[in-house]
């Protein structure tokens, strides 16, 4: 998936990647994609409660291997 914005997460917990995407988020334009690698297993369910919360979508989760890869899109 294309995303015009990634973030490196991984080795931080909660709540340092939401608080990152977040800031990658607002210098995104509307429509545009954020990629965020964590390593956080609970990232899973923040960017969840995340996205419901904020009106961003989250378009995909993937786990590979011992990383969470998350897409979200800015509304």
């Amino acid at each position: 998936m294309d995303a015009q914005k990634e973030i490196d997460t991984r080795g931080l917990n909660c709540p340092l990647p939401i608080l990152k995407a977040k800031k990658a988020l607002s210098e995104l334009q509307a429509g545009e994609v954020l990629k965020v690698l964590a390593t956080d297993p609970g990232s899973l369910r923040d960017f969840q409660a995340f996205a419901r919360q904020t009106g961003n979508e989250l378009i995909e989760q993937r786990t590979v291997g011992d990383e969470f890869v998350h897409f979200l899109r800015r509304r």
